[in-house]
C-alpha cells in the first residue's frame, strides 16, 4: 500500500505528512503537491513545504497545471470567461489543482487503485468535507483517510519539530492563494491593503468577465468603504471572526461619521 498525502503546503497537510510517515514509514509515502505561481502563493509557504519534506526525508511529487508559473487564479478565470459556471467548482481550483490531480491518478494508478490510500488534512470538525471527499473518490474506486480526524495524534504543531508554520497564518486563517476566489469580503480587504496590484487586477478581471468574485458586490463598489477603513486604521486580518470584524467596522465608521470635524490621517 502506498499513501498519497494531498500536500498543499498548509499546516494541516504538513501534520498529515508527518503522522503518515511515522505510522507507515517514508518508503510508502508520497507527498503530492500542486505548485502555484509565486505571484499568489506566499514564498514562505514554499519554504515551509520544502522544510517539512526535508525533515521527512522525502522529495515532493508535483502534479502541476501547464504554465502554472504565470497562471494565477484570476488569469485562469479570465481566459475561461468566468469564475464558475452553475454548480461547478470555482474554475481556478479545478484547473490548477483538481484537473492535475485527476491526471496524476489516471497516469499513475489506473488499474491499481486498490494499492493506494489518499490522505487529507480535514479534522474532526470538518465532517461534511470528509463525507464529500470520501464519496467522490470512493465512487472512483479510491480509498481515503483523515489522520487529523481519526488517528491517535503524535504531533499538534510543526513547531514541535522546530519548523515554523508559514507566515501567512499571522493574518490569514488558511494558506490558500493570496486573493482566494472562494474567500469573503474580509479577506479581500486584506488584499486591498497589502496587495494593491493584485486588487487592481481583480477589479479589472471582474469588469472584463462581467461577474463579481463575491456573491453580492463587485470589488470596485467596495473601494470607497475599504479606503475609509484603511484610512481609519482598521488592521487587515482574518484572525477575527467575520461577525466581530464587521460589527466593529460598522460601529466605528458610524461613530466617525457623526464626528464630521475629525480629519483622516490619510489627508496629511
Amino acid at each position: 500500500m502506498k499513501y498519497v498525502v494531498c500536500y498543499s503546503g498548509g499546516h494541516s497537510s504538513a501534520l498529515v505528512a508527518i503522522e503518515t510517515v511515522r505510522k507507515y514509514g517514508k518508503e510508502d509515502v508520497i507527498l503530492l503537491n500542486h505548485n502555484i505561481s509565486p505571484e499568489v502563493e506566499h514564498e514562505d509557504i514554499k519554504r515551509f513545504k520544502n522544510e517539512i519534506a526535508k525533515y521527512l526525508g522525502l522529495e515532493i511529487t508535483y502534479a502541476n497545471m501547464e504554465g502554472w508559473e504565470h497562471k494565477t487564479p484570476l488569469r485562469v478565470c479570465k481566459e475561461l470567461g468566468g469564475f464558475k459556471f452553475g454548480m461547478s467548482p470555482v474554475l481556478c481550483t479545478y484547473n490548477l489543482k483538481t484537473k492535475p490531480f485527476e491526471k496524476y491518478l489516471k497516469e499513475n494508478w489506473e488499474g491499481k487503485k486498490e494499492e493506494i490510500t489518499i490522505l487529507y488534512g480535514f479534522d474532526k470538525n470538518e465532517k461534511a468535507r470528509i463525507q464529500r471527499r470520501s464519496s467522490i473518490l470512493g465512487q472512483q474506486g479510491y480509498k481515503t483517510d483523515y489522520p487529523l480526524a481519526f488517528w491517535d495524534r503524535t504531533i499538534e504543531a510543526t513547531e514541535e519539530i522546530g519548523i515554523k508554520r508559514p507566515l501567512v497564518y499571522e493574518l490569514h486563517r488558511h494558506a490558500n492563494c493570496i486573493g482566494c476566489l472562494k474567500a469573503g469580503m474580509q479577506s479581500w480587504y486584506l488584499v486591498y491593503c497589502l496587495y494593491p496590484s493584485l486588487w487592481r487586477e481583480a477589479v479589472e478581471t471582474e469588469n472584463e468577465i462581467g461577474y463579481s468574485i463575491l456573491k453580492d458586490k463587485f470589488l470596485e463598489e467596495l473601494e470607497p468603504k475599504f479606503a475609509q477603513m484603511k484610512c481609519q486604521g482598521f488592521i487587515p486580518s482574518e484572525k477575527v471572526s467575520p461577525q466581530k470584524f464587521w460589527a466593529k467596522v460598522e460601529k466605528e465608521l458610524q461613530l466617525i461619521g457623526q464626528i464630521s470635524w475629525l480629519p483622516c490621517d490619510c489627508s496629511f
